[in-house]
Formats: structure tokens, C-alpha cells, sequence
């Protein structure tokens, strides 16, 4: 099943029927476990609408389908990531622990964002003025509960400035972590099972109604599998409302950087599209 936040109340479709709920504290619906037994439970009490009527409310407006939860993201979870990076750190003499990392037990984890720097499907990402290389990075991210178990998947956008992490490996934060740096969405596919890793994973990035790059891959190219991801980062760590956490990506445009007004779509078979345009801060 898929959940959407509206700007006003929430929308569920299952199994091609779709049902209009009331405004939820999405805090305390996150951070339930057991998230698809609970809205199967609600939702026998929403109003049943058509796949037109559907339509037109997502068209009204859609918000990133979290509350106040915190996104973290992976690093260097594909052999394509590995690689684009130790070509940015060359310079500055990192380039060896990036592939460090791919091959080590413990994965590479970083605090992205809060809610409040994250952006809606259809608003605005940012890159950074201080930046020269700037990229989306589409990625599967993942719904945690409180126990440090995924229940759900959605579309992440991890914006990220390759020029500033490769100046400096340390300067990650600063390259990671702004206004705007990051956006999930459309909507959340409410289940355990884990995804097939057939999966794909597609970017397009238009520039003046003209596609300027693009790229695809599969879960299958992720070495490292989702729940193994949430159990390194539930170490030592507690979300008692539940959290996000990208993935990694395995499609890194080569010879790219984005401009303000360009825009970006990232689409996961089963999940949907994520659409953001690009400004600048």
C-alpha cells in the first residue's frame, strides 16, 4: 500500500482502491510499529474515492510524506559510488578511504537532515552558492521504526556538492547538510517484505525542457541490504518516532553539474516519481 501526506489529511491506495483520510500526527504514526496493520485498521473507517477523484487531490498539492523524523543517509553502498568518489578525493589525498569503506564490515552513516531542511515532491532542492560541482543523488530510502525495523521505502534525493567533499573528505557536513538538501517522496509504500532487487532506479535531469543527464541502476548493484544498513545505524542510536535513512547511490552523472532552475526526477519501479527543480542558497 502507498501513503500520501496532503496538504490536508492523508491518502492511502491499496490494491488500486484508494481511501481519503483526516490530517494524522505523523509522528505518532511513524513511529508505531506494525505501520500496515495499523492503517488497514484506520483506513475501514476513511472515505473511499475514485482514481480520478485521487488524482486531482494529489495535484493539489503533495508534503514530504514524514513529521519531525530525522534522515540519515548511507555512503559508498554501490561499486559506482565508490569509484566517483575516490575520483573527487584524489586530489586532496582521500581517495583510499573511500574504498576503505566499500570493503569494510561497518558502512559509512551520516546525519542528513531534519524535516525542516527537507523538501516536498515539487519544491525546490538547493545547491549551495560556495559549490562549483553540484548533483542529485537518487536513492532508495527506507522507513524505520522505533525497534530499528523497515517497514516502508520511498524516494530520496540526496543533494550533494562533489566539489566541496572533494576538497576535503571532513568538509562532508558542509557538502551534505543545508537548506534544501535533501527531499523524499511522493509517498510511502507501506510494507516489510524486503524490495526485489530487480528494482530499478532511474534519474533524468532536465535543463530548459531539455534532458541534459540521466542514469539508471538496480538494487542488485547495492552491496550492502537495507535491513543490515538500519541495524549499524540503531547501534547506539535511538528514533523514538522512527526515522529515514537513503540508501546510497549507484548513478553519479559524469561531467555534470546542476543549475539553478533545472530539473530533477527520480523514479522507483513500485514507489513512483519524485520531481524537484533546483535553486540556489
Amino acid at each position: 500500500m502507498r501513503l500520501y501526506k496532503l496538504t490536508s489529511g492523508v491518502l492511502l491506495e491499496r490494491e488500486g482502491n484508494y481511501f481519503l483520510g483526516p490530517e494524522l500526527d505523523w509522528d505518532d504514526l511513524l513511529g508505531r510499529e506494525h505501520l500496515g496493520q495499523l492503517l488497514l485498521t484506520e483506513s475501514a473507517h476513511w472515505t473511499s474515492i475514485t482514481e480520478e477523484e485521487a488524482g486531482k487531490v494529489m495535484e493539489d498539492g503533495l508534503l514530504a510524506p514524514m513529521g519531525n523524523q530525522e534522515i540519515w543517509a548511507a555512503g559508498v553502498t554501490y561499486y559506482r559510488s565508490r569509484t566517483a568518489r575516490m575520483e573527487e578525493s584524489q586530489d586532496a589525498g582521500g581517495a583510499d578511504f573511500y574504498d576503505k569503506v566499500y570493503m569494510a564490515d561497518r558502512p559509512e552513516l551520516f546525519f542528513k537532515a531534519t524535516a525542516s531542511r527537507v523538501s516536498p515532491p515539487g519544491g525546490i532542492v538547493n545547491i549551495r552558492k560556495d559549490s562549483t560541482w553540484d548533483v542529485p543523488e537518487p536513492e532508495l530510502a527506507l522507513l524505520i521504526s522505533p525497534s530499528g525495523k523497515v517497514q516502508g521505502f520511498t524516494i530520496g534525493n540526496d543533494m550533494s556538492s562533489r566539489s566541496i567533499e572533494g576538497e576535503n573528505p571532513l568538509y562532508l557536513p558542509q557538502a551534505k547538510v543545508y537548506q534544501g538538501c535533501a527531499a523524499i517522496g511522493p509517498c510511502i509504500l507501506v510494507q516489510e517484505e524486503p524490495l526485489e532487487d530487480s528494482t530499478k532506479i532511474s534519474l533524468e535531469i532536465y535543463r530548459d525542457g531539455k534532458m541534459e543527464a540521466s542514469g539508471l541502476t538496480t538494487l542488485e548493484q547495492m552491496k550492502r541490504k537495507p535491513q543490515e544498513l538500519a541495524d549499524w545505524l540503531f547501534r547506539a542510536n535511538t528514533f523514538p518516532i522512527g526515522c529515514f535513512l537513503m540508501t546510497g547511490t549507484g548513478i553519479v552523472p559524469d561531467d555534470f553539474t546542476l543549475e539553478e532552475g533545472d530539473q530533477v526526477l527520480i523514479s522507483i519501479a513500485g514507489i513512483g516519481t519524485l520531481m524537484n527543480r533546483v535553486g540556489k542558497i
